[in-house]
């Protein structure tokens, strides 16, 4: 199916680091596009300077064999002609193919320098659609050795009337599972089932005999024993110390005995 005849919709949405012609005043930039001698032009973007924004749509007759769209942008100018700043020609080929395109495309100046970029949106309502649901699905995956028969099949040696040793089991006939045994209900037992029960046995007899006394005498503290914060509680004696009747000791006094000669 051609594309003779057929509407192309372009927009033109703006330019973005283009090549400022003015040396004093903001640059006041404007596009134009041509296809197959048809032409459009926008509205001049006022001290758009490098980056003007337009937003306009334009519509184009196709022509069959015709397959791109030159575009060019300019610098308007009241007293003087308009300044060229650059131009490119655009491809249809994915937009004829796909219906849509949204693409910044590159400028370039007439000694072939970079002279800014340009965004066009494109629409093409002839493009055709693939249906994706019926094209062909892909071949099951099949492995390249011999061919495992299904689980549900009998070997080849069995014969067909013979089980197969691939099938599951039969499923265990069913069974109603028991009831859950009846308990009485609950309540507290009575007081005497947590009485104490008399022993069996009688207690064993008291020792006959003492304990046995300890062999080794108790061993002596390794600190000194902490001084009392508190007086002893007892009162002091009420009278002197009486003198001892052996006092003073026996033995021999001067003037008892003369004295042992020299």
């Amino acid at each position: 199916m051609g594309i003779q005849g057929q509407i192309l919709e372009i927009t033109v949405v703006g330019c973005q680091k283009l090549k400022d012609t003015e040396w004093i005043s903001r640059q006041d930039p404007y596009v134009c596009l041509e296809y197959g001698g048809t032409r459009h032009r926008t509205r001049t973007c006022t001290d758009g300077g490098k980056n003007p924004t337009f937003q306009e749509k334009f519509m184009f007759t196709l022509i069959e064999g015709l397959r791109d769209v030159k575009v060019a942008v300019w610098n308007s100018n009241t007293l003087t002609t308009d300044d060229f700043i650059g131009n490119a020609t655009i491809p249809l080929q994915k937009v004829l193919s796909q219906g849509y395109e949204d693409c910044t495309w590159t400028l370039q100046t007439k000694t072939g320098r970079y002279g800014g970029e340009v965004r066009l949106i494109m629409h093409f309502e002839g493009a055709k659609k693939h249906d994706y649901t019926t094209g062909p699905s892909a071949p099951p995956y099949t492995s390249h050795g011999p061919q495992v028969p299904p689980y549900s099949a009998a070997p080849p040696h069995l014969p067909a009337s013979a089980p197969s040793p691939y099938a599951s089991p039969p499923p265990p006939p069913y069974s109603v599972p028991p009831p859950y045994p009846q308990y009485p209900p609950t309540g507290y037992p009575p007081a005497s089932a947590y009485a104490p029960q008399p022993s069996a046995y009688p207690p064993p007899p008291p020792s006959a005999y003492p304990p046995a006394p300890s062999a080794y005498p108790p061993a002596p503290s390794a600190y000194p024993p902490a001084p009392s914060a508190y007086p002893p509680s007892y009162p002091p004696p009420a009278y002197p110390p009486q003198a001892s009747p052996y006092y003073p000791p026996p033995g021999p006094y001067p003037g008892q005995y003369p004295p042992p000669p020299y």
